[in-house]
């Protein structure tokens, strides 16, 4: 049997067989991934939709440390943490996520926390919560990500960006 069948065999036709389970679960939503014996795959494929570039296993401690393109950060990491967290207790690995920096970024960047003068903790807190760090990667995100995943309001997100690019514009 190939993966594509295996796969269609648990969800059925449509999505049949899933949706009976889906309403016992009271609309809890679940993700079917496949399973293999390789860890490396399987932790990629527990981090799906998010695009691996690199990873490396410490067997002995169960530790993976898995790098991302910043713009897959959030999606890794999910909304407060969920996704990091189903994948870590489906493959039995502490999974740690890092954003790959070109060094070019990373010296003109400031992290988030060094602004904890002009924004709040709990708003810093909040966007570090979707996986950005740093003044760049705010600015580069779209607002409306951040005004979602977030969940801040317009009006805050619109003057933490005010800050972020008054730094920059010094």
């Amino acid at each position: 049997m190939t993966i594509a069948s295996t796969v269609g065999a648990c969800v059925g036709v449509r999505g049949s067989r899933v949706h009976g389970i889906v309403r016992e679960l009271c609309n809890e939503n679940i993700d079917v991934i496949n399973w293999t014996a390789n860890t490396k795959l399987f932790i990629q494929r527990a981090l799906s939709p998010a695009k691996v570039s690199s990873l490396t296993i410490d067997e002995e401690n169960k530790k993976a440390e898995v790098f991302l393109q910043p713009e897959e950060v959030s999606l890794a990491i999910g909304r407060g943490g969920m996704n990091i967290k189903l994948a870590s207790m489906l493959t039995g690995y502490t999974i740690d996520v890092f954003r790959e920096l070109d060094e070019q970024t990373s010296e003109e960047d400031i992290y988030l926390d060094e602004f904890s003068d002009e924004i709040d903790k709990w708003v810093i807190d909040a966007i570090k919560s979707i996986g950005l760090d740093t003044a760049r990667q705010v600015l580069n995100a779209p607002r409306e990500m951040l005004i979602e995943k977030a969940d801040l309001e317009e009006e805050t997100v619109d003057n933490v960006l005010n800050i972020l690019r008054a730094e920059f514009e010094s």
